[in-house]
């Protein structure tokens, strides 16, 4: 599986939300398949909720990791 990383610490809410279902939408097929899953790298806290609430709403698996000084959001194709 392909893992396409978005680097969008720096970012706040709702700018993250914005570039990340933009992305999410752009993919919605291969995400699906199970061939890609994306993982947004971000800083602000706020997006470690609104990203997963969307994409879970959207029927996707998210997981959110927290990382040194950041967090680390994969969005895959199958909730768990």
């Amino acid at each position: 599986m392909e893992t396409i990383e978005f680097d969008i610490r720096g970012q706040i809410c709702p700018s993250s939300l914005l570039v990340a279902l933009k992305e999410v939408n752009s993919r919605t097929e291969r995400l699906r398949q199970g061939s890609v899953q994306l993982c947004f790298l971000t800083d602000n806290r706020d997006a470690t909720i609104t990203i997963p609430e969307s994409a879970s709403n959207m029927g996707y698996g998210v997981s959110v990791e927290k990382k040194d000084g950041y967090y680390s959001i994969v969005i895959s194709g199958k909730k768990d």
